[in-house]
């Protein structure tokens, strides 16, 4: 299935919001995505009639549903199905099981509840205004970098969409949430980090929130995950320094990462080697 593809008339499906077609603008987009402000943002940049996403646990500074207030502010109809009800990243299982947990106020003008099913929610917001939101105020995607001269490199980077080739053998410490795209194992992480570092979004239905340790752990990458309720999802900073990791995968485990530990004291260990 593409990572893109139509639903019914007027509604797409997107597994992640960053891979958007032109022609998105007016639509009403079900994405896999957390609601985190940054996809907001980029579903007001696209023009998009309204969305819905994953509230990823919602998590610490209730980030996991933070584009919802960004968009009501815009006018933009925005909601979010609940992380036990399907899998994060997977728009196949949020048409089929998704259940809005939570709706801005415009979206509950357009007669979106909690409980309502994620398909049910899309077609009522196909009669949502369309708002194009032209002053929508910037919400920038961060990339930046610790070391003094330590073994290894930590790259910070809010999506995991952003890491490089060029990040091979270094920490990629993420915003991401833990699932895997669409249920594609490629999608883990585009570059062979030493490790990786992602949100948990709650864990959620059948673990899919961490479904990225299992494919890492296949590519001999150490990955864990720390608890949406620790650190901010769409913030790899917040990930760093408050971060407590919730889960590991094998490799993690052998280099010393346990469950409840601080993800930053993990890291700079293994940052010096």
């Amino acid at each position: 299935m593409p990572l893109v593809h139509a639903v019914a008339p007027g509604i797409l499906a997107a597994d992640t919001i960053t891979k958007l077609p032109p022609d998105a603008s007016g639509q009403v987009v079900v994405s896999g995505s957390h609601g985190g402000r940054y996809p907001g943002y980029l579903a007001a940049k696209a023009g998009l009639r309204a969305v819905i996403l994953n509230d990823a646990g919602i998590g610490k500074d209730a980030a996991g549903i933070g584009a919802l207030a960004y968009l009501d502010a815009l006018g933009i109809a925005a909601a979010a199905v609940s992380h036990e009800s399907c899998r994060i990243g997977d728009t196949e299982d949020m048409i089929a099981r998704g259940r809005i947990s939570v709706s801005n106020d415009a979206a509950a003008q357009a007669g979106v509840r909690p409980q309502m099913a994620c398909l049910e929610a899309a077609v009522l917001l196909t009669g949502a205004p369309h708002i194009r939101a032209t002053d929508a105020p910037p919400v920038g995607e961060g990339r930046s970098e610790i070391g003094d001269g330590a073994l290894r490199r930590i790259i910070l980077v809010d999506s995991a969409a952003m890491a490089a080739p060029a990040d091979a053998g270094a920490i990629v410490v993420t915003g991401s949430h833990g699932g895997l795209v669409g249920g594609d194992p490629a999608m883990a992480l585009r570059t062979d980090a030493f490790a990786a570092v992602f949100n948990d979004a709650g864990i959620g239905i059948e673990e899919a929130g961490i479904g990225r340790l299992a494919a890492l752990e296949r590519r001999g990458v150490a990955a864990f995950t720390v608890a949406a309720a620790s650190a901010r999802i769409g913030e790899a900073r917040s990930s760093f320094k408050d971060g407590v990791i919730s889960r590991v995968n094998a490799a993690a485990a052998r280099l010393g990462a346990v469950p409840g530990l601080r993800a930053r004291d993990v890291l700079l260990a293994w940052a010096k080697g």
